[in-house]
This record gives C-alpha cells, structure tokens and sequence, in this order.
C-alpha cells in the first residue's frame, strides 16, 4: 500500500521571445494495433519459452498479495475512521483524515524497523490517533476490530474460488504473501478463503515485509518449492513486482500484466 507523491514544479516566468509549437506526433490506431499485437507476442513467446522448460505448466507455484489483490476494503477508511468515531468525539472531515492518514503512514515508524509487529497494535495505534484527533483506547479497539470482520472486506475477484480450485487440482501450490498484522489469518477464515492456500507468509510473522526478498523466499520455503518456480501475483510494482523478482520468482502486475484469476491461471497453463 505505498503512496507515491509527484510535486509538480511551475515556472512564473515568462520567455523573451516566441517559441514556435511543435504539434504532437499523432498515432493512428493502425500503429496502436501494432503496439498490442506486440506485447501479446512478447507474452506468448515468454510463456512459450517457460514451457519449453517446464512442460505445459509453466509455474509450480502461485503467490498472491491479500490487500489489494486478494481483498479490497468495502468502504473508504476515511468513511470508516469517521463513522465510528463520531461518538468518541472525532470532528476531522474524511478529507483531513484521509490527509492525515497517507502523511502518518508514509513517515518512518520510528519504534520498529517493521510497521507490523505481531498484532501490529502500537503501529495501528499511533496511525488512527495521528488521523483522526482522537486517542481514546475504545475508539481504536472497535476500528481494530472491525478491520478483523469480513464486513470491512470483499474478494477483489468474484471468480477467485473456482479459479483457486482449478489450480491445486492441477498440482499448482498456492500461499499469500501480505505484509499484515497477525489478523490476516483470522480475516481469511471471516472470508471463507483460508482453505483455498496451502501456506501463508505474513510480515508480522515472517519479521519482514515486501519488498525484502526474505517473505517470499519463506512462502517458497512454506510450500517446498524453488523461487524460480514461483510466481507472485500483486498490485504494488515496488513491493510485489521488484520484491519478488529480487527473490528469484517471476511477478506479474495485478491490473496490468493480469486482470483476473482466470487469467492468471490461463498464463499459467491451466483452462478453468
């Protein structure tokens, strides 16, 4: 859940002379084709390669990121933070909370080289105060809790189950690599999902979070299986798709090199 700030610099002054406007070249959609069909090639010649050295199958295992991935959160958490802290006196909009929030959890937590450590309380603790105002202990153990609900998440896929199945029928192991608190397990098992892996390795557990290669190089570890027959599957470039490959696995984008579970498991070699 990285928060990538861009700033943007303007110049207030003005030049001396004209300067001539170069139109923008344009691209017809005969070339944009082209673009496509070149990257759907690049894709089927990187499978077909893989499966030149592994047979039909191309990955022994699949690795999945929960937040993000896996799970989205049901309502905004401003939404939330504000809801229920309405009657333990929160006056902060969703807007200064929401602020807040992205500018407490972006600095360095100071107590821990790990933001979350064990149940990842004194972390959640420091963030929901710094968000909303409010530092009554009621307050934050009835968010905390809430976020254990499955009330508070959704399968990102509709189709995940099915497609989870197909994968473990066909021999393919599957383990999620979060960096979560230790109430990853127990949401997993509010979402009716936690049958679906065969392992689970979560920072609060592992002592490391993403992008640090040691999390998935213990979720390998978890399911016997060598890196570089893995591959993770996740929506953060930098700590899914970099981590992992730094871990010797193979790493597809959620939301741009796969869009579904099916295609997932399609890019692996199974039909579902």
């Amino acid at each position: 859940m990285a928060l990538i700030a861009a700033r943007i610099l303007r110049s207030n002054s003005r030049p001396s002379v004209a300067l001539r406007r170069w139109p923008w070249p344009s691209f017809s959609s005969a070339a944009s084709a082209a673009v496509a069909e070149a990257e759907t090639t690049e894709v089927k010649d990187y499978a077909d390669y893989r499966r030149s050295l592994y047979g039909q199958i191309t990955h022994k295992a699949l690795l999945v990121d929960a937040v993000g991935t896996l799970v989205l959160p049901s309502q905004p958490m401003a939404q939330i933070y504000r809801k229920i802290g309405e009657k333990y006196g929160v006056e902060y909009s969703e807007d200064e909370i929401l602020f807040r929030y992205r500018r407490a959890y972006s600095q360095p937590w100071g107590k821990s080289r790990l933001r979350y450590v064990n149940d990842g309380r004194p972390f959640w603790q420091y963030i929901v105060s710094y968000s909303t105002g409010c530092s009554d202990p009621q307050y934050f153990e009835e968010l905390y809790n809430y976020y254990t609900t499955d009330k508070a998440w959704h399968l990102n896929d509709p189709g995940a189950e099915e497609v989870f199945r197909a994968l473990k029928k066909s021999g393919v192991k599957l383990a999620i690599v979060s960096n979560f608190d230790t109430r990853l397990r127990p949401l997993l098992r509010a979402l009716n999902c936690d049958n679906w892996f065969d392992a689970v390795a979560v920072s609060a557990e592992v002592a490391a979070e993403k992008p640090n290669p040691t999390i998935f190089l213990k979720a390998c570890e978890l399911l016997d299986v060598k890196p570089e027959d893995a591959v993770h599957v996740g929506d953060d470039r930098r700590n899914d798709i970099w981590g992992a490959r730094d871990a010797g696995c193979d790493a597809w984008l959620w939301g741009s090199d796969v869009h579904s579970f099916k295609e997932v498991a399609q890019r692996i070699g199974i039909q579902v």
